[in-house]
């Protein structure tokens, strides 16, 4: 299990007003990128390689994942 005892969270300033259902990442830890549940901050959080999340968020920007 990944140690994300010194994880820095942001929300992104987009996340208001949607009844809570956002996302949190991490981007200070060493090698990764950690995203948590906002609602469930003590749950688990899915981590990722530098290049897995920025092939994820190429996507994002490419429309990949509109549906």
């Amino acid at each position: 299990m990944t140690d994300l005892t010194g994880a820095v969270w942001h929300k992104s300033t987009r996340s208001g007003g949607n009844g809570g259902d956002c996302v949190e990442v991490a981007v200070n830890l060493p090698g990764i990128v950690a995203v948590r549940d906002t609602k469930c901050p003590e749950g688990p959080a899915l981590v990722f390689t530098h290049a897995e999340w920025s092939a994820f968020l190429g996507g994002v920007r490419d429309g990949e994942f509109d549906l």
